[in-house]
Protein backbone atom coordinates (compact mmCIF):
# COMPACT_ATOMS: atom_id res chain seq x y z
CA UNK A 1 0.00 0.00 0.00
CA UNK A 2 2.84 2.35 0.81
CA UNK A 3 4.42 2.34 -2.72
CA UNK A 4 1.02 3.24 -4.23
CA UNK A 5 0.67 6.20 -1.86
CA UNK A 6 4.18 7.40 -2.70
CA UNK A 7 3.48 7.03 -6.42
CA UNK A 8 0.22 8.98 -6.06
CA UNK A 9 1.97 11.80 -4.17
CA UNK A 10 4.80 11.94 -6.71
CA UNK A 11 2.31 11.97 -9.59
CA UNK A 12 0.37 14.79 -7.93
CA UNK A 13 3.58 16.82 -7.47
CA UNK A 14 4.57 16.33 -11.12
CA UNK A 15 1.04 17.24 -12.30
CA UNK A 16 1.12 20.39 -10.15
CA UNK A 17 4.52 21.35 -11.56
CA UNK A 18 3.27 20.81 -15.14
CA UNK A 19 0.18 22.94 -14.51
CA UNK A 20 2.36 25.66 -13.00
CA UNK A 21 4.61 25.58 -16.05
CA UNK A 22 1.66 25.91 -18.44
CA UNK A 23 0.16 28.79 -16.46
CA UNK A 24 3.49 30.59 -16.26
CA UNK A 25 4.07 30.26 -20.00
CA UNK A 26 0.70 31.82 -20.81
CA UNK A 27 1.41 34.77 -18.51
CA UNK A 28 4.92 35.24 -19.89
CA UNK A 29 3.68 35.26 -23.49
CA UNK A 30 1.75 38.52 -23.01
CA UNK A 31 3.54 41.64 -24.28
CA UNK A 32 2.93 45.32 -23.85
CA UNK A 33 0.96 46.99 -26.62
CA UNK A 34 0.38 50.61 -27.61
CA UNK A 35 -3.28 51.42 -26.92
CA UNK A 36 -3.31 55.15 -27.69
CA UNK A 37 -1.28 57.85 -29.41
CA UNK A 38 -1.29 61.64 -29.27
CA UNK A 39 -1.72 62.88 -31.95
CA UNK A 40 -3.84 59.93 -32.97
CA UNK A 41 -2.66 57.60 -35.73
CA UNK A 42 -3.51 58.93 -39.22
CA UNK A 43 -5.01 62.13 -37.77
CA UNK A 44 -4.63 65.62 -39.27
CA UNK A 45 -3.50 68.55 -37.11
CA UNK A 46 -3.59 72.25 -38.04
CA UNK A 47 -0.61 73.15 -35.86
CA UNK A 48 2.21 70.99 -34.62
CA UNK A 49 2.01 69.46 -31.15
CA UNK A 50 4.54 70.45 -28.48
CA UNK A 51 5.03 66.77 -27.71
CA UNK A 52 3.91 63.37 -28.94
CA UNK A 53 3.06 60.46 -26.67
CA UNK A 54 2.24 56.77 -26.74
CA UNK A 55 0.17 55.07 -24.06
CA UNK A 56 0.69 51.35 -23.42
CA UNK A 57 -1.45 48.73 -21.68
CA UNK A 58 1.13 48.28 -18.90
CA UNK A 59 3.93 50.11 -17.12
CA UNK A 60 7.06 50.80 -19.16
CA UNK A 61 10.72 51.09 -18.13
CA UNK A 62 12.58 54.34 -18.73
CA UNK A 63 15.87 52.64 -19.56
CA UNK A 64 16.64 52.18 -23.25
CA UNK A 65 13.55 54.15 -24.38
CA UNK A 66 13.74 55.82 -27.80
CA UNK A 67 11.19 58.00 -29.61
CA UNK A 68 11.65 60.18 -32.70
CA UNK A 69 9.47 62.31 -34.96
CA UNK A 70 10.56 62.35 -38.62
CA UNK A 71 9.03 64.90 -40.97
CA UNK A 72 8.13 64.69 -44.66
CA UNK A 73 11.49 66.32 -45.40
CA UNK A 74 13.35 63.39 -43.79
CA UNK A 75 14.56 65.48 -40.85
CA UNK A 76 14.13 64.94 -37.11
CA UNK A 77 11.55 67.19 -35.49
CA UNK A 78 11.70 65.61 -32.02
CA UNK A 79 14.08 67.05 -29.48
CA UNK A 80 15.54 65.69 -26.27
CA UNK A 81 15.23 62.30 -24.69
CA UNK A 82 11.89 60.54 -24.32
CA UNK A 83 10.26 60.63 -20.91
CA UNK A 84 8.52 57.58 -19.46
CA UNK A 85 5.90 57.96 -16.75
CA UNK A 86 4.07 54.77 -15.90
CA UNK A 87 2.43 53.53 -19.09
CA UNK A 88 3.04 56.75 -21.07
CA UNK A 89 6.12 57.55 -23.14
CA UNK A 90 6.52 61.04 -24.65
CA UNK A 91 9.08 63.20 -26.42
CA UNK A 92 9.19 66.96 -27.03
CA UNK A 93 8.68 68.24 -30.57
CA UNK A 94 10.19 71.44 -31.99
CA UNK A 95 7.78 73.73 -33.88
CA UNK A 96 6.91 71.86 -37.08
CA UNK A 97 7.65 73.16 -40.57
CA UNK A 98 6.52 71.64 -43.87
CA UNK A 99 3.02 70.33 -44.59
CA UNK A 100 2.88 66.57 -44.91
CA UNK A 101 3.17 63.28 -43.06
CA UNK A 102 5.14 63.05 -39.82
CA UNK A 103 6.13 59.62 -38.52
CA UNK A 104 6.57 58.86 -34.83
CA UNK A 105 8.89 55.90 -34.16
CA UNK A 106 9.25 54.34 -30.73
CA UNK A 107 11.13 51.60 -28.94
CA UNK A 108 10.46 50.86 -25.28
CA UNK A 109 10.95 48.14 -22.71
CA UNK A 110 7.90 46.88 -20.83
CA UNK A 111 7.88 46.13 -17.12
CA UNK A 112 8.46 42.41 -17.82
CA UNK A 113 11.54 43.17 -19.95
CA UNK A 114 10.11 42.67 -23.44
CA UNK A 115 11.05 45.23 -26.08
CA UNK A 116 8.15 46.87 -27.90
CA UNK A 117 8.62 48.96 -31.03
CA UNK A 118 6.44 50.51 -33.68
CA UNK A 119 5.35 53.72 -35.34
CA UNK A 120 2.36 55.83 -36.29
CA UNK A 121 1.78 58.85 -38.51
CA UNK A 122 -0.07 62.14 -38.43
CA UNK A 123 -0.56 64.88 -41.05
CA UNK A 124 0.31 68.56 -40.64
CA UNK A 125 -2.25 70.57 -42.64
CA UNK A 126 -0.71 74.07 -42.43
CA UNK A 127 2.97 74.96 -42.75
CA UNK A 128 4.72 75.98 -39.57
CA UNK A 129 7.68 78.25 -39.04
CA UNK A 130 9.91 75.75 -37.27
CA UNK A 131 13.45 74.84 -38.23
CA UNK A 132 14.20 71.19 -38.87
CA UNK A 133 16.64 69.19 -36.84
CA UNK A 134 19.34 66.95 -38.32
CA UNK A 135 18.51 64.48 -41.08
CA UNK A 136 16.96 61.30 -39.77
CA UNK A 137 19.18 58.26 -40.22
CA UNK A 138 19.12 54.97 -38.48
CA UNK A 139 17.86 55.79 -34.98
CA UNK A 140 20.75 55.66 -32.56
CA UNK A 141 20.44 53.37 -29.59
CA UNK A 142 20.06 55.33 -26.38
CA UNK A 143 23.13 55.42 -24.19
CA UNK A 144 23.07 52.55 -21.75
CA UNK A 145 23.31 53.49 -18.10
CA UNK A 146 26.25 52.24 -16.09
CA UNK A 147 25.55 48.79 -14.80
CA UNK A 148 24.62 45.39 -16.14
CA UNK A 149 23.82 44.72 -19.79
CA UNK A 150 20.30 45.17 -21.14
CA UNK A 151 18.19 42.32 -19.71
CA UNK A 152 15.51 42.81 -22.37
CA UNK A 153 17.06 40.69 -25.13
CA UNK A 154 14.14 40.04 -27.48
CA UNK A 155 15.86 36.91 -28.82
CA UNK A 156 16.10 35.25 -25.40
CA UNK A 157 13.29 32.69 -24.96
CA UNK A 158 11.44 32.54 -21.65
CA UNK A 159 10.73 28.81 -21.62
CA UNK A 160 14.16 27.68 -20.27
CA UNK A 161 13.60 29.79 -17.16
CA UNK A 162 10.06 28.48 -16.70
CA UNK A 163 11.25 24.90 -17.18
CA UNK A 164 14.08 25.41 -14.67
CA UNK A 165 11.69 26.87 -12.08
CA UNK A 166 9.27 23.98 -12.64
CA UNK A 167 12.02 21.39 -12.16
CA UNK A 168 13.15 23.08 -8.96
CA UNK A 169 9.58 23.11 -7.59
CA UNK A 170 8.97 19.49 -8.64
CA UNK A 171 12.27 18.46 -7.06
CA UNK A 172 11.33 20.22 -3.82
CA UNK A 173 7.92 18.54 -3.80
CA UNK A 174 9.50 15.14 -4.43
CA UNK A 175 12.03 15.73 -1.66
CA UNK A 176 9.24 16.70 0.76
CA UNK A 177 7.23 13.58 -0.12
CA UNK A 178 10.24 11.28 0.37
CA UNK A 179 11.23 13.01 3.60
CA UNK A 180 7.78 12.36 5.13
CA UNK A 181 7.65 8.62 4.38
Amino acid sequence: MRPIRRLTQTGAAVLFAALLMCASTAIAAAHAARIAADPADKSTVQTGPRRVSATFNEQMQGAFAAMTVVGPDGNLWSTGDPQVSGAVMAVAVRPLGPVGTYTVNYRATSADGHVVSGSWTFQLAQSGTGAAGPPAGTPAEPASPAGPADPADPDMPVWPFVLGATLIIAGGALWAVRRNR
